[in-house]
């Protein structure tokens, strides 16, 4: 059950519900079923960044979504069994003029979304799965932001982000997994060294961040074989660091004032893209925290006298001028420039048009020589493609009891599962209610609360969602079963095998294990879609089975990339 572990930060978190237009097999219907809803480990997708957010001790907990999608929401946190063991339940949050194409900056300038921000918040997507302890980056943000800030040397909180390396991860990296272009610098280090086990080696200020994608265009625009970097990025910082396989996890820590900024610049479609980019690119650009209007809400900010808390700021002191055993070797140490023989021109001044430092928790690669010393690295990973669903399903399958995403039963106790049938526990999942054939052999596979497996039916690492129905003989291969599909098997099997064997005592053949085997249903890394039918005999690999809107159905579309839903760039 969730709970929270640690004192409450005096964060709010909003979780944005969107549409999951790559997972379109199982979220075409987002009035019935959302995004958020689709199972992971036979667990909502939605109660991982719940849970996540509990657990850090953060129990102001709002679901923004579209207001098609604000009924299934809620009656699932009202009866799921996984959802309703969180408490205080959280709010629901759907904007009349929200969409399911609506960006994520325009959703921050809704004026629903502007009225819930009252304070310093959070942005989660509902994808999100971390094993990172988010009370450590919590306690990484506040530790670099004065808990008195002077409105007189105009200094605001900064922001946080966090992105996650896309290799390396055995079982769950995928070789067409997004990636961001970013580049950082590195942060004065503390007079103190961090402990063993903090996040402060990781910690960097970023300086421009785009997707990979987004690059690719910019340079195909400029008919250019490489990307050009304003000077004035090196003038001002000596060491920059260039990385093109992490991904941004869409993980955001706020100052309130950022909502402002967010509502001032109405070009920002994007969060990860556009204010992000245009933040990092403004603490080093000249003249752009102008044009950003980053003077107004900071001088709108400082003007009322009250720092992002409502606290006055007229009697604030200087608590470390009043120590008596100051030390001259514990001095700030200064970002590493370029050296006084360098003709570069000077860095310009601090002022009001330079916004505070964007910060960003880099996780270390497996490789990294600043990963620690355990071999597992910590999972971060956005559920937003199937390979990623299945994958991920797999992983949280294998932990053990004691892993904070486990389930309290491998095998659940309304479970059955009937004779001579084969189920390696150690690597699997199975939900209530579910009713195993004879001779079933499940492997490494996630099946979902009351789905009936037929007799021989073999399952190797697939993930069934609820009321998934295999029919006697099936066998599924990597694949994907949307809730209440329908895998049809023989019709008969014991008839053909009790025909095999009245042929056989005449003669006319061999009764032996492997008749028959051309006529069974036999799928390989296919996806089923929601109530979706699979005929008897059907042979797939690499396919997607869903109906067409006012059709009667359709066949399997390859999933080679040919077809135009399997080139989805989300």
């Amino acid at each position: 059950m969730p709970h929270a572990t640690h004192p409450s930060p005096g964060l709010q978190a909003f979780i944005l519900c969107g549409p999951g237009v790559s997972l379109n097999t199982f979220t075409s219907s987002p009035k019935d079923f959302p995004k958020a809803l689709v199972p992971i480990a036979n667990r909502p997708m939605v109660w991982y960044p719940l849970d996540w957010c509990h657990r850090m001790g953060i129990t102001d907990v709002t679901l923004i979504t579209p207001p098609e999608s604000a009924a299934p929401l809620q009656g699932a946190l009202s009866i799921h069994p996984a959802l309703t063991s969180i408490t205080p339940r959280p709010e629901i949050l759907a904007p009349a003029e929200l969409t399911q194409t609506t960006g994520a900056g325009e959703i921050l300038r809704l004026p629903e979304v502007q009225k819930a921000i009252t304070g310093d918040f959070m942005i989660l997507p509902c994808d999100l799965v971390s094993e990172v302890e988010g009370s450590k980056l919590v306690e990484q943000w506040l530790a670099l932001n004065p808990l008195s800030i002077s409105s007189k040397t105009n200094k605001r909180k900064s922001g946080m982000g966090v992105f996650y390396p896309t290799q390396g991860v055995e079982g769950i990296s995928h070789k067409k997994d997004e990636t961001d272009f970013i580049a950082t610098v590195p942060i004065p280090l503390p007079n103190v060294p961090a402990p063993t086990g903090s996040l402060r080696p990781d910690i960097e200020e970023l300086v421009m961040t785009m997707p990979t994608d987004t690059l690719k265009d910019l340079i195909e625009e400029d008919k250019e074989t490489s990307l050009r970097i304003r000077q004035s990025l090196f003038t001002k910082h000596g060491r920059v660091k260039i990385k093109t396989k992490h991904r941004d996890a869409h993980v955001y820590i706020f100052p309130s004032w950022v909502k402002d900024f967010a509502a001032k610049n109405e070009k920002f479609d994007s969060i990860s893209e556009d204010l992000l980019g245009w933040w990092a690119k403004a603490s080093w650009q000249n003249g752009l925290g102008v044009k950003l209007g980053v003077d107004e809400v900071l001088t709108e900010q400082t003007s009322s006298g009250r720092d992002e808390n409502g606290e006055s700021n007229d009697d604030e002191i200087d608590i470390a001028s009043l120590s008596s055993t100051t030390s001259s070797r514990h001095q700030p140490r200064t970002t590493p420039s370029f050296a006084s023989r360098v003709n570069v021109s000077p860095s310009p001044a601090v002022g009001p048009t330079t916004p505070p430092p964007l910060l960003a928790y880099i996780q270390p690669s497996i490789q990294s020589p600043t990963a620690s010393p355990s071999p597992v690295q910590p999972l971060i990973r956005r559920i937003d493609t199937t390979s990623a669903l299945l994958n991920t399903s797999l992983y949280l399958a294998r932990q053990p009891s004691t892993h904070p995403l486990a389930h309290e039963h491998k095998l659940h106790p309304t479970a059955t599962v009937g004779m001579q049938s084969r189920l390696s526990q150690e690597d699997s999942l199975i939900a209530e209610n579910v009713k195993l054939g004879s001779r079933v052999n499940v492997k490494e596979s996630v099946i979902g609360p009351n789905c009936e497996i037929g007799n021989n039916a073999r399952l190797i690492k697939c993930l069934l969602m609820d009321g998934v129905v295999v029919g006697d003989g099936v066998q599924l291969t990597g694949c994907i079963v949307g809730r209440r599909a329908k895998i049809e098997g023989a019709k008969a099997e014991s008839e053909v095998s009790g025909e095999s064997v009245e042929a056989s005592k005449k003669g006319k053949g061999k009764a032996k294990q492997g008749d028959g085997e051309e006529g069974k249903t036999r799928l390989v890394e296919c996806e089923v879609a929601p109530g979706f039918t699979v005929e008897n005999g059907t042979q797939g690999k690499g396919e997607k089975y869903m109906a067409f809107e006012g059709g009667d159905g359709m066949e399997g579309f390859d999933g080679d990339g040919d077809d135009v839903m399997d080139d989805d760039p989300q």
